[in-house]
């Protein structure tokens, strides 16, 4: 008899944990109504950047948020360098002109710091000790962000950063995408050009660039080409990748997901009260966390998606079964094998001793 196929899942058991998986939303602190615009994380904080009320602070992964400073300002971009917690902002608040740059070394409970040109920062990447702003063109600091020098790329309006390895790209509105391989001191435009590309991510040997209305770009070599994968006519405002996947956050139409370098893409949007524009997405502790338009921060767990899910035989069991749980008694994680004989779909029920 061939050996049965062993499926091992981590389940990681919380406090109303629902057999169906799905978004979740996590604002409390915040309010369910805002415009989350960036994420970053610093050790176990992970910091969102929100329109009209600056930067909040979560040290429970999401669950509950607090505000860090930046009030009534609308944050465009976040960063993290060392202690350094770097957010790009829109200048303008009220009819005053203020710095698009400032900078916390303390999680957020002051902040300081200044921009030379009273314009938007939209992006914001760090590469070494080396920070980059996207604004009206480059701006580089190699001081965290004391002083700036503008780089050769200028009169661009600037979206989007990614940094692979020694390789930055830049994505511009109606300009496509620029590359440099010497920190900035020149710049490069790749073949993907007239377009305005909202977000860029890396993965390995793939450059994925989200734009305007034409979905999702891939090039394998560094932007010399580029092929438009299947997710046409879609506005593609955020990616991040785990792994293999990559996940795009569109305008309108929520979470995308791809399993195989952007070929196809599957929506994931269950659980969503209504599905919105996502203007951020971003990983953290095996968390997919999602920032959108007047919905603030939503939620899911990377193994609610699929990921994290390991093949560990491609044998055939010859009929279905369902092992003992290890550790048992645990906390707070355990695993579970079981068999499958055929390809279908299986949920697994999880009950505490109240039932």
């Amino acid at each position: 008899m061939k050996k049965p196929t062993l499926l091992l899942i981590a389940l990681t058991l919380m406090l109303g944990l629902s057999a169906n998986a799905q978004w979740v939303q996590v604002a409390n602190g915040m309010g369910i109504n805002r415009t989350v615009n960036a994420f970053t994380s610093n050790g176990t904080n992970i910091f969102a950047g929100a329109n009209d009320i600056g930067v909040y602070i979560s040290t429970n992964n999401g669950t509950t948020w607090s505000q860090a400073g930046l009030n009534n300002r609308k944050v465009l971009s976040l960063a993290v360098l060392g202690s350094n917690i770097f957010a790009g902002l829109n200048p303008y608040n009220g009819n005053t002109v203020t710095t698009a740059f400032r900078r916390s070394t303390d999680n957020g409970t002051n902040w300081t710091g200044n921009f030379p040109w009273d314009y938007f920062v939209n992006a914001l990447a760090v590469n070494g000790n080396n920070i980059f702003a996207g604004s009206d063109g480059i701006w580089l600091s190699t001081n965290t962000g004391t002083t700036w020098t503008l780089t050769t790329l200028i009169n661009q309006n600037v979206y989007s950063l990614a940094v692979g390895g020694n390789n930055i790209f830049a994505g511009t509105q109606n300009n496509g995408v620029y590359l440099s391989t010497n920190n900035g001191t020149n710049w490069t435009q790749t073949t993907l050009t007239n377009y305005t590309v909202f977000s860029l991510a890396v993965n390995g040997n793939n450059i994925f660039a989200g734009t305007n209305n034409n979905g999702v770009y891939r090039s394998t070599n560094n932007g010399a080409t580029w092929t438009q994968t299947s997710l046409n006519n879609q506005n593609v405002n955020s990616l991040v990748v785990s792994g293999d996947n990559i996940f795009a956050g569109t305008q309108n139409f929520g979470i995308w997901l791809s399993t195989n370098n952007g070929t196809n893409w599957i929506q994931k949007n269950e659980g969503f009260s209504m599905i919105p524009s996502v203007y951020a997405l971003y990983i953290a502790d095996n968390l997919l966390f999602a920032g959108t338009d007047a919905q603030s921060v939503w939620r899911r767990p990377l193994s609610d998606l699929g990921i994290g899910i390991q093949t560990i035989s491609t044998e055939i069991p010859s009929a279905f079964s369902l092992g003992q749980n290890y550790p048992n008694p645990f906390n707070p994680s355990t695993f579970i094998k079981f068999d499958v004989s055929k390809s279908s779909f299986v949920t697994l029920k999880i009950f505490d001793v109240l039932g």
